[in-house]
């Protein structure tokens, strides 16, 4: 009986003692509300999109490296796509908006890019670095704010729009 006593007495003190778990959003849960500056230097808040629009938001790397490129111009190509599925389209990394604004213009990217200093917005939502970068994911978030899906995918950044637009149009009811 003593045994189980200590044990039990030892494993509230290990469980007190861990270090609390960060609660990054999962699916179902309301996106964490964040201001950030866009490729123009002008403040987007997510709060002005609750209500008015599905937002698709994707975390990248880099601008102008082989895969965030390839990435970022599936988008544009489908862009259209998604603004009849009353979706807009947001690209999120490191990057200051100068560079932002360079990479758009270079690729005609008709969509916000956001500049994300020290990756706080990217830590909130959860991505994970692979490897040496920062990571590479997707999220679909509903017109009331909650993310509805969620893509991970490293090394294939055009799927991601590939995915996301897939996932809208079955949301809207679209075949």
């Amino acid at each position: 009986m003593r045994y189980a006593v200590l044990i039990i007495l030892m494993a509230m003190v290990f469980v007190q003692a861990a270090p609390a778990q960060e609660k990054y959003p999962v699916k179902g849960d309301t996106i964490p509300a964040f201001s950030l500056r866009d490729q123009d230097g002008k403040i987007f808040n997510s709060r002005d999109y609750i209500g008015k629009n599905i937002l698709v938001i994707y975390f990248y790397p880099k601008d102008e490296s082989s895969i965030c490129t390839k990435e970022a111009c599936s988008f544009r190509d489908r862009y259209a796509d998604f603004i009849q599925a009353g979706a807009i389209v947001v690209g999120i990394n490191h990057a200051a908006p100068e560079i932002h604004r360079q990479f758009q213009v270079h690729h005609h990217l008709p969509f916000t890019l956001l500049s994300d200093p020290g990756n706080k917005v990217l830590k909130m939502f959860g991505v994970k670095n692979k490897f040496l970068f920062t990571g590479r994911e997707t999220f679909v978030i509903d017109k009331s704010g909650k993310i509805v899906f969620r893509f991970d995918s490293f090394s294939k950044g055009e799927e991601h729009q590939e995915e996301a637009l897939k996932f809208i149009k079955n949301m809207n009811g679209a075949k």
